[in-house]
């Protein structure tokens, strides 16, 4: 096996990476939509917020039987390295994924990581490898979908209704595409909230959200042709940002969407704006993104406020993957 880089430009390894791809996740999540090049070309470009991964095929002859993703932040966490490591299902148990894992470790070592976490949907293979290799499992986390043909709109109007009763000091703001930039910085302020979601046991620091940051994720997300909407809470009194959603539709696949953030900062909870925030996010776009059919969202198993809302709004379980991590 022969593990080299690539790049974005290297447009037949790219095509090659996204067909091994799509064929592992019809074994291990066949739930998930299929991956295209030119998604996963915006990704490598662009990655989640400007901060791209370094790349690494693994070939036999001339099958992709792998692939290493790299991520890595100079934000904050910058001790860490995430890896992304897939195995072509018609050459797992050959080694494979043991040389590119002992592969990302020296990486990670070279550019000053102390260590390294992954993930795995939780199969049969993915802790015995990750345990028997040195990253125990430090977290779980749950992927569901929300199938828009079977939400109730009058259902979901009866949930923003009896979150407002509660939610009366304050006031909701949408946004479509980049933020306008007098709200750059309390909208970077009130990102912070995310940290207050649970993390387990992760070897993980709060991130920073910079107004720099924020630009950059939506400079990404627009680049990537992913449409972002975003609700926010205001505080009547005060001005206040309280909270907000944030749900990317894809352009060229107008019936995908993803949700990004949901928080709201501490100060703030108790007045039901997870709800109100999300159950007026699907009013909008059943308006604005007709075409819409579903919503994916992850949360941590342990994040118990989050899913109840979630499960309140109709979302159903795909998945579970485990999350490990142990030194580089």
């Amino acid at each position: 096996m022969e593990i080299h880089p690539f790049t974005p430009d290297d447009h037949e390894t790219v095509a090659a990476v996204v067909e091994m791809l799509n064929t592992a996740e019809k074994v291990d999540a066949p739930f998930n939509y299929p991956c295209t090049v030119d998604e996963y070309t915006g990704m490598l470009r662009h990655g989640w917020d400007g901060e791209v991964p370094e790349t690494y095929v693994a070939w036999v002859e001339d099958h992709v039987v792998g692939l290493l993703e790299l991520h890595t932040s100079e934000w904050d966490n910058r001790h860490v390295t995430w890896l992304g490591l897939r195995v072509h299902p018609d050459h797992r148990r050959r080694g494979h994924g043991s040389r590119l894992l002992a592969f990302a470790r020296d990486r990670a070592r070279e550019t000053g990581r102390t260590s390294i976490g992954g993930d795995g949907w939780d199969t049969s293979a993915a802790e015995p490898f990750s345990v028997g290799h040195g990253l125990p499992q430090r977290s779980s986390a749950i992927k569901r979908r929300q199938s828009l043909a079977n939400v109730d709109r009058r259902a979901v109007d009866d949930l923003y209704r009896e979150a407002a009763a509660t939610a009366v000091e304050y006031e909701l703001l949408r946004i479509v595409g980049r933020t306008p930039p007098d709200l750059l910085e309390p909208v970077a302020v009130m990102a912070a909230a995310i940290n207050d979601a649970p993390t387990d046991d992760l070897d993980i620091e709060d991130e920073v959200f910079p107004v720099e940051r924020i630009a950059a994720y939506e400079a990404a997300q627009e680049a990537r042709r992913r449409k972002l909407y975003r609700v926010l809470a205001r505080h009547k009194e005060t001005g206040e940002l309280a909270g907000h959603t944030v749900v990317a539709v894809e352009i060229d696949r107008p019936w995908i969407g993803d949700q990004h953030d949901t928080s709201v900062v501490r100060a703030h909870r108790g007045h039901r704006l997870g709800l109100l925030l999300k159950a007026d996010m699907l009013r909008w776009l059943a308006d604005e993104e007709p075409g819409l059919a579903t919503i994916d969202t992850w949360n941590t198993e342990s994040n118990d406020f989050m899913i109840r809302v979630n499960e309140r709004l109709g979302y159903e379980i795909l998945g579970r993957e485990l999350e490990f991590q142990g030194g580089a």
